[in-house]
């Protein structure tokens, strides 16, 4: 059994296609771990896939995109479905990065930081998290560096992904700087 194709599969499912599998999602993402494992059953591939299964990809993996709660999985992050996760407002930490494509800059330095085709904009607790974000899109990305307790405390929500990953709405300009012209 590979984890990584299930790990596809089951960010597939719960990120991007839940009707696809026929699984029914509450407001906050979360889907019966056995009506994921009767729809992943029809697939040849994992006929024999267990509660256990998945649970040792998830605990195997370094990204943690997802998690099981009484009987119940969802993704943590990532979503590009029509309807909204819901998501608890946490006040994030001083700082947080995003890493994208210089082509971007140019756009983001004028309006900010906006979902795209997610229901989030993902921000990095990391530097090196959001460099390995941004070289997604480009060899050289830029690195950026949000202000994001100073937003937080001038009314811009954020959320709480995983310890890795922080979630905002969007993130006006005036809180995003080029970690290049940054630099301590």
């Amino acid at each position: 059994m590979n984890d990584v194709h299930l790990s596809k599969l089951i960010s597939y499912a719960l990120r991007h296609a839940p009707w696809e599998f026929e699984l029914e999602m509450d407001a906050e993402g979360w889907v019966p771990v056995e009506q994921l494992i009767d729809a992943l059953h029809k697939e040849n591939d994992w006929k024999s896939l267990t509660q256990e299964d998945i649970q040792r990809m998830i605990d195997a993996s370094d990204k943690k995109r997802f998690e099981i709660v009484g009987g119940r999985i969802r993704a943590f992050y990532g979503h590009s479905i029509p309807m909204k996760i819901l998501k608890i407002k946490s006040e994030p930490p001083e700082v947080l990065y995003h890493g994208t494509a210089r082509r971007f800059m140019e756009s983001i330095m004028e309006n900010g930081l906006s979902p795209q085709s997610r229901q989030y904009v993902h921000l990095s607790q990391d530097i090196e998290t959001a460099h390995s974000v941004g070289k997604r899109h480009d060899g050289k990305p830029c690195i950026l560096v949000i202000d994001s307790l100073k937003a937080w405390n001038d009314g811009i929500p954020f959320y709480y992904g995983n310890e890795k990953v922080w979630l905002a709405d969007t993130v006006p300009p005036i809180y995003i700087k080029n970690l290049a012209d940054s630099r301590l």
